[in-house]
């Protein structure tokens, strides 16, 4: 079983709300070491969740993680859920609300308009609550600090988005997209395309690719996996390069 995870085994795990997603790779790789009583092993994440996020997270461990780049170009999927006629700074619950906008003539039928809108290949600017770099440091930590922080819009695709529930003042929303698609971005650019303002309070990444949120573990299943040679789900030797 070391040999295996040495070579290269893929896990899919839903991560736990609040948790960042290098907490969940920190968690996998001491669980395997301690099981395997060895001092070190290669563990990465193949796409990041932000710690309000949960959803699908493949973890790939040993040579596996030559797959990640690959894993991170595959389409994404997600379920939001946007409240509207309230923004935030970091477009989500992370931050306190920071203003309030009209919302009475917001209808089903405009919502399901204006969503049309944001299909195909769009140009976005990242929320300034990311990890994109400016100049070397994080935004998120320019932010923080309350300093300005100004970045580029990147193209992106959206390939399908779906209103799921209309439940005033939220609404919920499933979006397909491309690498790099911020939804926090998505839900402020929505609420601006509405004439209001929007954030998001749930986020759940339910697909990478072809990988789905019923394929996932929780963390808690993760022991039970570990004493089961044969609950391993995928070995290096399925993805060899």
């Amino acid at each position: 079983m070391q040999q295996d995870f040495q070579k290269g085994v893929v896990l899919y795990f839903n991560k736990p709300l609040r948790w960042t997603s290098f907490d969940l790779v920190a968690k996998v790789r001491k669980k395997i070491s301690d099981f395997l009583k060895i001092k070190k092993i290669k563990v990465g994440h193949a796409g990041t969740l932000d710690p309000l996020a949960t959803g699908v997270m493949i973890i790939c461990t040993g040579n596996a993680t030559k797959r990640i780049e690959a894993f991170q170009s595959q389409t994404k999927e997600y379920v939001a859920t946007l409240r509207l006629g309230q923004t935030t700074p970091s477009y989500d619950l992370e931050t306190a609300v920071d203003g309030a906008f009209e919302t009475e003539h917001i209808t089903k039928e405009l919502v399901e308009s204006t969503l049309k809108h944001f299909t195909g290949v769009i140009h976005q600017i990242p929320p300034a609550y990311s990890a994109c770099k400016i100049d070397g440091d994080r935004a998120y930590e320019l932010a923080r600090k309350g300093l300005e922080v100004k970045l580029k819009p990147k193209e992106l695709v959206i390939d399908e988005m779906e209103l799921l529930s209309y439940d005033m003042p939220e609404i919920t929303i499933r979006v397909v997209c491309s690498k790099g698609t911020y939804i926090r971005a998505l839900a402020r650019d929505i609420g601006e395309a509405l004439n209001s303002g929007a954030h998001l309070t749930r986020l759940c990444r339910t697909r990478v690719g072809t990988v789905t949120l019923e394929q996932c573990m929780e963390i808690e299943d993760i022991d039970q996996m570990l004493e089961n040679s044969n609950n391993i789900l995928l070995t290096y030797e399925t993805f060899e390069i």
